[in-house]
């Protein structure tokens, strides 16, 4: 029994019809504006090569680790979906793995993914009926079709969907020849971001590795101190240059900072590269990093990202299987007033510097994130992040930051996606979130319909091009 997949116009507004009626009015202003997309894991070669995507399972489930991580906890094994082994070529039956994921579609029922993927499927495929056991034959046959045509290749979908900017995200010591690529042949703006985590954090596998490769790519010697900061310097260039990147990312654990001699700095580091390196040390060494870091884009202009939190690869077995980004990262709690003290104290007070903060702690919203937004120049809240990239997740930051930090604090919103086609639907849920609840403000007679309107546009589109200097 198939059933109609409709997106209903009105969707994730209040149900009560005065408010209703000013998110639609809001939501009117914001729903056309171009996407500014300052922050993603796209893959740059999509764009550079324009080659067609393959086929609906390595293009919605393969590469989508809020998908996996769902059927995973429901028991149904990597193996049986064809997701290839850490370093190994998926080589299972592509429609046998779609058509288990569409028997289990039900799922993500009330989830995020659920109204991203509803949304590619009608707005991009133009599909009518909804995914089903008994539809995904059909779902699997328009998707491969569509997917052979020009008007689905990336490039095509690119300016389709009306993005004005797309970063992705490569590490210090990538060359960035799709980068290159995308500046010599197409018009279309895809930018690079610069993400040093495999050179700064010394409990990552290769560390020694990576770092010697700095030197080489950049003649500095990085088993000195001045000689590491120095390479480190040399790749931001790059990447400002050759990837036309405006801003750093950095996904440390915890966003602790520290403040420490020249001496100490070479000590860590020399125990570092030994291999020798305690996990306090590792600490601080990372903490060390990030206050570089800053101090590097008070030089340099760019943007500063910090994504702490998350316990990456939580479950080792399928790590070690399948490797990382496959649904089994977890939240964890994370302090941010004594963690940023020393990069504040040295830092914090300067207007030429940005620092954009993330979370996956809700409970740091107001009692932390917000007043430090609310008082240090330097400082900046990005949207909801991850698990919290959702309409109730939304409405949680918004609710618990917007009366200690306002809205020009924040950085609008970012899709943080890995996958591509997923992007407008991730815009059109952050706008209508945020038109449903300065409708409420409004009714609420906090802010009046005009303030509102202007509010909506500079979260939908000016914040993200100031936030990230674009």
């Amino acid at each position: 029994m198939t059933f109609p997949l409709r997106l209903d116009p009105d969707r994730l507004f209040p149900a009560d019809g005065e408010t209703a009626a000013v998110a639609q009015r809001l939501f009117a202003q914001v729903e056309h504006l171009p996407i500014v997309s300052p922050h993603g894991h796209t893959n740059p070669a999509w764009f550079a090569l324009d080659a067609p995507f393959e086929d609906a399972t390595s293009l919605f489930l393969w590469p989508d680790h809020y998908v996996l991580r769902m059927l995973y906890s429901q028991g149904i094994g990597f193996e049986a979906l064809g997701v290839p082994h850490r370093g190994a070529e998926a080589k299972a039956e592509r429609r046998a793995a779609w058509r288990l994921f569409a028997q289990n579609y039900h799922l993500f029922r009330g989830t995020p993914s659920r109204l991203w993927l509803d949304h590619a499927f009608a707005a991009v495929f133009g599909i009518g009926v909804r995914l089903g056991a008994d539809t995904a034959d059909l779902y699997y046959d328009m998707i491969g079709e569509a997917l052979a045509k020009p008007e689905f290749r990336p490039r095509a979908l690119f300016k389709r969907f009306n993005i004005e900017v797309l970063a992705t995200t490569e590490g210090a010591n990538d060359p960035l020849p799709h980068h290159r690529r995308i500046a010599a042949e197409w018009d279309g703006r895809v930018i690079s971001t610069f993400r040093p985590d495999a050179v700064v954090n010394p409990e990552l596998a290769g560390f020694a590795h990576e770092v010697a490769e700095l030197g080489r790519l950049t003649g500095e010697n990085t088993a000195t101190w001045n000689g590491y900061l120095g390479a480190l310097r040399a790749r931001r260039g790059h990447f400002r240059k050759a990837g036309r990147a405006t801003a750093s990312d950095h996904g440390h654990p915890t966003p602790f900072t520290a403040d420490l001699a020249p001496n100490e700095c070479q000590g860590l580091l020399d125990r570092a590269l030994k291999g020798s390196i305690t996990a306090a040390e590792a600490e601080l060494f990372r903490g060390q990093m990030l206050t570089e870091m800053a101090l590097m884009s008070c030089e340099d202009s760019m943007v500063m990202q910090i994504h702490p939190g998350s316990h990456r690869n939580h479950n080792p077995g399928l790590f070690a299987a399948y490797g990382p980004d496959r649904g089994a990262d977890i939240p964890m709690r994370v302090n941010y007033v004594d963690a940023l003290k020393p990069l504040l104290d040295k830092v914090g007070n300067r207007t030429d510097l940005t620092i954009i903060l993330f979370t996956l702690d809700e409970s740091n919203y107001a009692r932390e994130l917000a007043p430090l937004a609310g008082h240090y120049p330097c400082l900046t809240l990005g949207p909801p992040w991850w698990f919290h990239d959702s309409p109730e997740g939304m409405l949680r930051f918004r609710r618990n930051c917007t009366e200690t930090a306002g809205f020009y604090n924040t950085a609008g919103f970012n899709d943080d996606t890995r996958a591509f086609l997923s992007i407008p639907a991730r815009h059109d849920v952050a706008r209508r979130m945020d038109c449903a609840y300065l409708a409420e403000l409004v009714l609420t007679r906090r802010l009046e319909e005009d303030e509102a309107a202007e509010v909506a546009v500079a979260l939908a589109y000016g914040l993200p091009k100031k936030a990230y200097r674009l």
